[in-house]
């Protein structure tokens, strides 16, 4: 049985609950990258034994400190339970689960079809772990964003340094005090740097940098990772989320659909709609239906109901309150409690491109919704603006959702709901331009910390063929493999007389 949350604080920190979490150096990082690299040069994380007990260890720990966590993030951002089970412990489980259960799958190497002249040889793709990797987790969603990548690169036979965000300070200190208890204490391993130390970190060199984030840090992470050839995997924020909602589709649906993706965590997400294009002939029935969704989610008063979040701090409060009421109508909400942290779940009508809340991301309670007359219009705005992580379209038509699909370009897409294809281990998850790099989940994780290792075991058998490519060169010689390189065009394209 879980120790009481309230309980296990006091033990960690004494009567201190309310300090920041106290910061590791960069000599601590230095050590720990030392130790990290030492132990996967001893081969420690390789077998594939150790990683299933390490990703087993990994899921034991978020049953085993359910409660921990609820009551970290309880204090972080105010999320309810409900959230922090399903989009935080239940997320990152099924992750771990299915690495589990495919991982002997994943490690086994992938042999390519062989063909006329490599008939006596091997052709294989063998899949070997990158190293030491640094995966930086952002702080709104702070256990899938560190742990979800986190199983990824356990997966494929890395050692690990985590740093979680400075922001969701009771959440960072519970991983950083819950890994070493589970994971093993040479491979794995917890720094709790704030976002100012992040460059110098990564200027120690890793082998892969998994950075989760907004654009101006992530773009100083690949900046610093560059210096060293160190690869990056970025996902970021700051592209704004378009949803186009079509005057063909169930108008109650989307509503419910649209409020609880945009609400969520108090509106605190990557992935969640930032934005409406509602078409003009179904603008006034959303709105209505949008109203009724929030009085049902949260009742006549968002700030009593037991669902409903905080902003993460007071900065992150001052600058979505700026934008909100220099921006548009206020159609529903608006009200804001800065002592309490609260800003109500807000709906913005009549907004314009050029309003300040269209030209950053939105991490709060607020849903701008912006009127186009076509479809046509609605792809040529998304187009104009930097690829976003996520595009949503909301139509009982398959041609408008086939054009949105098609005719716009984002990190990942969804019909008719919104957030899930984030979600999915059998899906990639990440961004593409101003959005990010590169991607996870499922075998994709997989896939991003390991190396596609081109492997070719050749026979000696055939060297009467094979002499044809020694010095000194003959005209005989480049004639027949001129000849024969013309007649595997016809089939895979390359000379295979070599």
């Amino acid at each position: 049985m879980s120790t009481p949350p309230t309980r296990w604080f006091k033990a960690l920190r004494g009567d201190r609950l309310e300090e920041p979490c106290m910061k590791t150096h960069l000599l601590e990082c230095m050590e720990l990258l030392k130790r990290a690299r030492a132990a996967f040069q001893a081969g420690r994380a390789f077998d594939e034994s150790f990683r299933r007990v390490q990703l087993e260890a990994l899921v034991r720990m978020l049953v085993e400190h359910e409660c921990d966590f609820v009551d970290a993030l309880g204090r972080d951002l105010h999320k309810p339970r409900f959230e922090t089970v399903v989009s935080e412990l239940i997320l990152v489980k099924n992750e771990a689960l299915h690495a589990i259960n495919n991982l002997k799958k994943w490690m086994e190497p992938q042999q390519v079809e062989r063909n006329l002249t490599t008939t006596l040889d091997e052709c294989l793709v063998v899949c070997e772990p990158l190293g030491v990797v640094l995966i930086v987790g952002a702080w709104c969603s702070p256990v899938q964003l560190c742990l979800v990548p986190m199983v990824g690169a356990i997966a494929a036979g890395n050692c690990v340094i985590l740093n979680p965000s400075e922001c969701s300070s009771h959440t960072s200190e519970l991983l950083h005090h819950l890994i070493p208890s589970y994971l093993d204490n040479e491979c794995y391993h917890v720094t709790l740097a704030g976002v100012n130390d992040l460059t110098e970190i990564v200027d120690l060199k890793f082998d892969h940098v998994f950075f989760t984030g907004n654009r101006e840090d992530g773009g100083r992470v690949a900046q610093a990772a560059a210096h060293t050839l160190t690869p990056v995997t970025l996902v970021l924020g700051g592209g704004k989320n378009p949803c186009y909602v079509d005057q063909q589709c169930d108008i109650t649906t989307t509503a419910r659909r649209i409020t609880w993706a945009r609400f969520h965590n108090a509106g605190q997400s990557m992935v969640a709609p930032d934005y409406v294009l509602c078409h003009a002939e179904a603008k006034a029935q959303l709105l209505q239906a949008l109203r009724c969704c929030l009085l049902q989610f949260y009742g006549s008063n968002p700030q009593e109901s037991r669902s409903f979040g905080r902003i993460v701090n007071l900065e992150n409060l001052h600058r979505t309150t700026d934008l909100l009421r220099r921006s548009g109508k206020v159609a529903v909400g608006g009200q804001v409690n800065e002592a309490d942290k609260y800003i109500a779940p807000t709906i913005l009508s009549d907004v314009i491109d050029s309003d300040p809340i269209m030209q950053q991301e939105v991490f709060g309670p607020v849903l701008p919704i912006l009127t186009v007359n076509s479809i046509d219009e609605a792809i040529s705005f998304i187009s104009r603006r930097e690829k976003p992580l996520c595009v949503y379209a909301y139509s009982s038509n398959s041609k408008v959702i086939s054009r949105l699909m098609s005719e716009t370009s984002s990190g990942s897409f969804c019909s008719n709901d919104s957030v899930l294809q984030s979600l999915m281990v059998v899906l990639p998850f990440g961004g593409v331009g101003a959005s990010g790099m590169g991607s996870y989940h499922g075998h994709y994780s997989f896939d991003t910390f390991s190396h596609r290792k081109s492997c070719l075991l050749r026979n000696t058998c055939i060297e009467c063929v094979t002499y044809l490519r020694y010095p000194p060169y003959e005209e005989h010689n480049l004639s027949l493999m001129t000849w024969a390189s013309s007649l595997s065009q016809k089939s895979q394209g390359w000379c295979q007389i070599l």
